[in-house]
């Protein structure tokens, strides 16, 4: 059975929405645990007036985090349960 596969460069720039079709932003970069490679959070990028209302983490230069458990799927855009953001 061959798992599919990622890599970063086809995730950069993908818009992420949310299953209900809210835009949050872009993916500017994924944070990651260097020492196991486990996937952390994605930065947004071009937050919008709706992600700016959601309690969500924060870069010191004030881009949100969006944790990487909260991913549906990935295909032509980012999609992202709402549920485990708040």
């Amino acid at each position: 059975m061959s798992e599919e596969k990622n890599i970063f460069s086809s995730i950069l720039n993908k818009m992420i929405v949310t299953k209900e079709g809210k835009r949050l932003g872009f993916v500017k970069d994924i944070i990651f645990e260097t020492k196991s490679g486990e996937l952390i959070h994605i930065v947004v990028k071009d937050s919008t007036p709706y992600t700016r209302n959601l309690n969500l983490e924060r870069t010191s230069s004030k881009d949100a985090l969006i944790p990487y458990s909260s991913i549906i799927a990935i295909g032509d855009f980012v999609v992202v349960s709402e549920e485990d953001l708040i």
